[in-house]
């Protein structure tokens, strides 16, 4: 079977030099391939356009990577490599794609950023993140006090820009005031879910796909469905305020964490949104975080008095 891969290999570098000799031949042919190679760039550029800053943005950079592999193990002649990577592509990858959620994750999951974060990232970003999931975290105490159902997605490196489109577009900074108004019932935004996007609220009243395993509680409601189901079709983590029980709830890669407090939602956010995702070895300190957090609650406490 190697064999016949290198007999293959070989025949198409043949082809290739038979083809080129053709067009040097006869200029008609050198027409229609400049136009072959137009119409080509043109539709790429259009698939690009569409695909770009959506889920399937990842799932196409990895499938490109491991055509790259693919191209790099034959010309490098490692023949064993090339031919089951050739046979993956030709007889799975479909199927993959299409029928297997969760190793469709994983081409998205190799397609995203992960790979440039090994030559550092910005402290001051960091610190930012961190005082965000304070934000969100009171916000979700709040509405989970008065027992204001809520839904707070936050995006990780799968971006989710179909699920933004459903929505309302906002770009606002992060605030607690914000998030508890968006929810309050009656308003006209409070309905569905807000995303979070690269330190700002991107959008809120946005759709979100259901979740409708069978292993699920029945108990559950629309929002917990919800907040499985994003966290299974992408990485991103969702947050969820019961208004039955007033309790707060995580979802994150298809599981759910029921009834956390306030300090154990910061942890797990800190956790899976830097710690995890950045790579960071130290937490920072304490104190200053601490200052953040007592800040974020006078503000919030004083807005709230004033009204």
């Amino acid at each position: 079977m190697i064999e016949s891969n290198i007999n293959i290999n070989n025949n198409f570098w043949i082809n290739m030099e038979n083809y080129i000799q053709t067009l040097q031949d006869n200029p008609f042919n050198l027409i229609m391939f400049i136009l072959d190679i137009a119409i080509v760039i043109l539709v790429l550029i259009k698939v690009f356009k569409i695909v770009k800053e959506s889920r399937a943005w990842q799932l196409l950079k990895g499938i490109l990577l491991l055509i790259v592999i693919v191209a790099l193990s034959s010309i490098c002649h490692l023949y064993i490599l090339n031919y089951i990577l050739t046979s993956l592509m030709t007889y799975g990858l479909v199927f993959v794609v299409l029928f297997q959620p969760e190793l469709r994750r994983v081409l998205e999951q190799l397609g995203s950023n992960k790979i440039a974060r090994f030559f550092g990232f910005d402290k001051d970003f960091t610190t930012k993140t961190k005082e965000d999931i304070y934000k969100v975290a009171i916000a979700a105490s709040e509405l989970a006090k008065d027992k204001i159902g809520a839904l707070i997605v936050i995006e990780r490196d799968i971006k989710i820009k179909d699920i933004i489109s459903t929505g309302i577009k906002m770009d606002a900074e992060i605030s607690p005031q914000l998030l508890v108004n968006i929810f309050t019932p009656k308003t006209p935004l409070h309905d569905g879910a807000v995303v979070i996007s690269g330190g700002r609220i991107t959008a809120s009243a946005c759709m979100l796909p259901l979740a409708n395993d069978n292993d699920i509680a029945r108990e559950l409601g629309t929002r917990h469905r919800a907040g499985i189901g994003i966290s299974k079709e992408s990485d991103a983590i969702a947050v969820i305020v019961s208004e039955e029980t007033g309790k707060i709830s995580i979802a994150k890669d298809g599981t759910l964490i029921a009834d956390v407090k306030e300090d154990t939602l910061k942890k797990i956010l800190i956790k899976n949104i830097i710690t995890k995702r950045l790579n960071e070895t130290k937490v920072g300190k304490k104190e200053n975080l601490k200052k953040v957090k007592e800040d974020i609650k006078k503000k919030f406490r004083k807005n709230t008095d004033e009204k």
